[in-house]
């Protein structure tokens, strides 16, 4: 696939930087939908989509101390791996489940 279309806080870097990409992009986006839920703020931001994009390019991702000190180092093993910059790095959706087991990712998130 190639074309760069996506919602700023969502979208994967190799879409914005004009690349082919596969379903990896998706797991990028439930990285950040994931992120979002346990901290209530996006991973990457900025004042405007311009911004934000820029951020996402960076892919400098943190875990803040004040919001995520009681979410288990599992839960954040996970964001790392899904929302990782380096594409053959970055799990597939097929390991993210197989890895993480809908029973213990209920507990990650706990």
């Amino acid at each position: 696939m190639s074309g760069v279309v996506g919602t700023p806080y969502y979208v994967a870097p190799e879409v914005l930087m004009g690349k082919d990409y596969n379903e990896k992009v998706d797991v990028w986006s439930a990285g950040v939908i994931l992120y979002i839920m346990l901290a209530g703020v996006p991973p990457f931001y900025g004042d405007g989509p311009a911004e934000t994009f820029e951020a996402v390019l960076r892919g400098n991702l943190r875990f803040p101390t004040k919001i995520f000190r009681s979410v288990s180092p599992e839960a954040k093993d996970l964001l790392r791996k899904m929302i990782c910059r380096d594409v053959s790095r970055r799990l597939s959706a097929e390991q993210v489940l197989r890895k993480y087991s809908i029973s213990s990712y209920v507990f990650l998130i706990i």
